[in-house]
């Protein structure tokens, strides 16, 4: 929020690799899903200020905007199409797994490019959490 009221003021902000930041982290599953129902409403909102900026703004954290938005509803609607596809054929469906593999990889390597760190490909070992935990968390967040 606080980088959007920024770029909106007309200041320039830049990614420090070298940054050092310290946050709490719950440590158990209902504080931390409530942590994330907070910031994914955040999300929404900050998204919702930042779209007159989208034209301004570098190609990346546009992309990120983006993909922030409308990768969870692309991700919800693969996992409701094969559901559905197991439920009709008893068969899993490769193709969607594939795809949903392929998008967490360019996203992780997106990151771990502009980061100039190889950590950030560990990123793709939270897909499993963000589809099951996260994005019914994210779908209640948009509702509410």
């Amino acid at each position: 929020h606080l980088t959007i009221l920024m770029l909106a003021a007309g200041f320039r902000t830049e990614y420090v690799p070298d940054a050092i930041a310290a946050t709490v982290v719950p440590d158990r599953l209902v504080p931390y899903l409530r942590q994330q129902l907070r910031w994914a409403r955040s999300t929404f909102r900050d998204t919702a200020l930042a779209l007159p900026l989208l034209p301004s703004l570098d190609f990346y954290i546009t992309l990120d905007i983006a993909g922030q938005n409308l990768l969870p509803l692309l991700l919800g609607v693969s996992i409701l199409t094969a559901l559905a596809q197991i439920a009709l054929t008893s068969e899993l469906p490769w193709p969607t797994v594939l795809i949903i593999a392929s998008m967490t990889m360019v996203r992780c390597s997106l990151a771990a490019f502009r980061a100039r760190q190889l950590r950030f490909l560990a990123f793709a070992l939270h897909k499993p959490i963000s589809m099951f935990l996260l994005l019914p968390v994210k779908v209640y967040a948009l509702c509410t």
